[in-house]
């Protein structure tokens, strides 16, 4: 059962490739990515994430979530950052990459000779 999928991020209960290679995620690494996907655009509480996740009690102060978010970005390489977007001081949101906007060129002006 997939998912999520788009050009480049293919996420499925028996694999997540990402740009056609298999990605070796480790279970926690695999479990939020899952998470955040399935939620995609939604932003989901720091508290909530180490929660459901790792079980901890809501309060509890860790790194883990973040230890996790930045391998997670690293193995997802230059969209790492886009996929999975830190919101300050709440949580995190898994969006879709953005369509590539088209590079416009400024049309140079045009002067009149002679006038």
């Amino acid at each position: 059962m997939q998912i999520f999928h788009d050009e480049h991020l293919s996420i499925d209960w028996s694999a997540v490739r990402f740009d056609n290679v298999k990605l070796t995620l480790t279970r926690k690494e695999f479990e939020l990515l899952a998470m955040l996907s399935q939620n995609e655009g939604e932003t989901i509480p720091r508290a909530v994430l180490l929660e459901t996740i790792w079980g901890y009690r809501i309060g509890t102060r860790t790194r883990t979530l973040d230890v996790h978010v930045r391998r997670l970005r690293r193995k997802l390489g230059q969209y790492g950052e886009e996929y999975i977007q830190t919101i300050f001081g709440v949580g995190y949101r898994f969006a879709r990459l953005r369509a590539p906007r088209p590079l416009v060129m400024p049309v140079p002006a045009t002067y009149a000779i002679g006038t």
